[in-house]
């Protein structure tokens, strides 16, 4: 619990710990109680001055709950639009604060009342306005923070290329493994053309014991300073129609190989006491999805794990994060035996990911994928959940699979 109290509240002034404080509470306790529970004849609310009651009141209450969800987002992550959105806010208070006196009592009275009331909110706006550069903070270069070498599995195509592309262009040097050895050549001599680092090709197997012992071996007289779990594959159809090798198969590398491979590059960095760790899950992880349903159970394990490792790693110096991503313009979707369907591009899932890394256990790319995995679970019971997975996979699904 201190780890958690410490890492939600560290690098933020004092002041803007209670605002945030504030904020969530009410997000999550008085607005919902006052938008779903509170008796519309009592409902008031309060915009620039201005006390509105009844149904207006009830209404105007849910941008109010937008507005306070917003602030605990802005403020946990530390967005830069924050460091508009704050002052503005506030200065929105303070003007209604002075209003909304001159208003009710009218005259002299009024004025003092209302001078009385602004002021602490105004010095709250200029307060954030002179702390706006918190939020602007420019992320520290992963080379800086972890070191020099990154392992990527998974490194020939898709996100796995994705990240190899990204933190080679942070000058950090790359071991790029998978089974095509001409497609990583190809990647290899392309990293180091045109960022000037190093690289090494490991071509192995994930899904064997071999391939994992295989890289570990290959990479024992480096300080690896990023693993990126990213190898692995999916399988579409229903249960009964699929090949158990093939399922075998998939268990292995998206399950075992990243489990086997942290477990054996960890001690590295808990010994420097830097490093970090990327498992690529899916938001598929986040429920049971029919005519994927093995992979969404290799997806799941892979968050457990990944969300687990975060907390236990926090204190031995590794960060841990897993990644979520939705639908990708990779090979997927064709590995998969999907039929093609629109994604994300796999340069803005790595984007998110290394954005987060360090700050959060997992992350979800895009915010519709978000919405799904989140709002859906919460809102809706299980089984209706399920069934309407089952539903969007089968239009992704060929017909002779489902």
């Amino acid at each position: 619990m201190n780890e958690w109290l410490h890492d939600l509240f560290r690098d933020r002034p004092w002041w803007m710990n209670a605002v945030m404080v504030f904020c969530a509470w009410m997000a999550f306790v008085y607005m919902p109680w006052d938008i779903f529970w509170k008796p519309v004849s009592q409902d008031q609310e309060v915009w620039f001055g201005i006390i509105f009651t009844g149904w207006s009141a009830k209404l105007l209450a849910v941008p109010h709950w937008i507005v306070y969800s917003a602030a605990v987002y802005g403020f946990r992550r530390r967005r830069g639009w924050m460091g508009v959105a704050a002052p503005i806010y506030t200065a929105q208070v303070a003007f209604g604060m002075f209003l909304w006196p001159i208003l009710q009592y009218g005259s002299l009275l009024g004025l003092v009342l209302g001078v009385i009331a602004a002021v602490p909110f105004a010095g709250l706006t200029v307060a954030f306005w002179n702390a706006r550069d918190h939020f602007a903070h420019e992320r520290q270069a992963h080379r800086d923070k972890y070191g020099d070498w990154a392992v990527v599995t998974g490194a020939s195509s898709g996100i796995g290329l994705a990240f190899a592309r990204a933190l080679a262009g942070e000058g950090m040097s790359i071991v790029l493994t998978a089974r095509r050895e001409e497609k990583l050549r190809e990647v290899a001599d392309e990293l180091e053309k045109q960022n000037g680092i190093a690289t090494r090709v490991v071509v192995a197997d994930l899904s064997t014991q071999a391939g994992v012992d295989a890289v570990a071996a290959a990479v024992e007289d480096l300080e690896i300073a990023i693993l990126v779990n990213n190898a692995g594959f999916g399988y579409a159809g229903r249960f009964d129609k699929l090949e158990a090798e093939r399922l075998r198969e998939m268990v292995m590398l998206n399950c075992m190989a990243p489990m086997l491979l942290t477990h054996k590059l960890l001690p590295g960095m808990q010994a420097r006491r830097r490093g970090a760790v990327i498992i690529v899950g899916s938001v598929s992880g986040r429920q049971p999805l029919p005519l994927h349903n093995v992979y969404s159970a290799t997806k799941a394990f892979d968050l457990h794990l990944g969300e687990a490792l975060f907390v236990e790693m926090r204190s031995e110096g590794v960060d841990v994060l897993v990644l979520e991503p939705g639908s990708t313009e990779t090979e997927f979707q064709q590995a998969a035996g999907e039929i093609t369907h629109a994604g994300e591009s796999p340069d803005k899932v790595v984007a998110v990911a290394l954005d987060a890394l360090g700050q959060q256990p997992s992350v979800i790319s895009g915010w519709l994928n978000w919405l799904r995995a989140n709002v859906a679970s919460r809102l809706v019971p299980g089984p209706m959940v399920v069934h309407v997975a089952k539903h969007v996979m089968e239009v992704q699904t060929p017909s002779e699979m489902r």
